[in-house]
């Protein structure tokens, strides 16, 4: 008898159990990872991006971040910006064919950057840091998948290296992803058009027409003058008649 109540409780608290993590969600949460923002740039131009790294442990604080560059598109010029107590490290590779920047063209890209924390500046429980980094042009492909490796001061590494399937479920450890977008088309400007033409020749009529008025007014004063002269020697001349 005992041992169908035990039995019996037992079955209850599972069910009471699954019940619980289906409907309030008990389950263990899913767990940040590493991520680059903006999540979106431009095809063929110049990007700054910055990846964003919180730290998951309760215990231990991150030291260290790898990030790798995409083989299928290399970037010609990548620069980072100065963090705060941490040292950078540029890797690069061979590329071939060359990448053309600026009318040059570059036979090495950056392949790896490694930050790594000095002194007291590792990213802390509870904290998160940016690494905020310029590259460009960039490659004309739909997306850069960064992996990143992220390392703990208990020796940890969180590996966030799992490409994103297309219509798929996030992976479980997914790697940074900046999506690329098509450049807009640039618009040619506007042939002239009949109308503009026929605005200047209005113009110009117009102008005509105010020299020619100006023209006729000058003749008018200049005639006015010569009356009134002759007017004048008329009237001197009546006078002198009379007496």
């Amino acid at each position: 008898m005992i041992r169908t109540r035990r039995t019996a409780t037992a079955a209850a608290g599972l069910a009471l159990g699954v019940v619980a993590t289906a409907v309030f969600g008990f389950a263990a949460p899913a767990s940040a990872h590493v991520t680059v923002n903006p999540k979106e740039a431009t095809q063929g131009g110049y990007g700054r991006i910055a990846f964003r790294v919180p730290n998951e442990s309760d215990t231990a604080s991150t030291t260290k971040l790898e990030v790798v560059l995409p083989e299928n598109g290399p970037v010609g010029s990548v620069s980072t910006m100065p963090v705060p107590g941490w040292t950078v490290a540029v890797e690069k590779r061979k590329v071939d064919p060359p990448i053309e920047v600026h009318g040059s063209q570059l036979t090495e890209a950056v392949s790896k950057l490694t930050w790594t924390a000095t002194g007291d500046a590792a990213v802390k429980p509870g904290q998160f840091q940016e690494f905020p980094v310029s590259l460009g042009p960039l490659p004309q492909v739909d997306r850069m998948v960064f992996k990143t490796l992220q390392t703990y001061s208990d020796g940890n590494v969180s590996r966030w290296i799992e490409e994103p399937t297309p219509g798929g479920e996030e992976p479980e450890n997914p790697a940074p992803v900046l999506t690329l977008t098509a450049a807009a088309p640039t618009t040619a400007p506007a042939a002239a058009t009949g109308p503009v033409a026929d605005d200047d020749d209005d113009d110009a009529e117009g102008n005509g027409l105010a020299t020619g008025l100006g023209i006729a007014g000058l003749v008018a004063g200049v005639g006015g003058l010569v009356l009134g002269g002759l007017a004048f020697a008329r009237t001197r001349r009546e006078p002198a008649a009379k007496a």
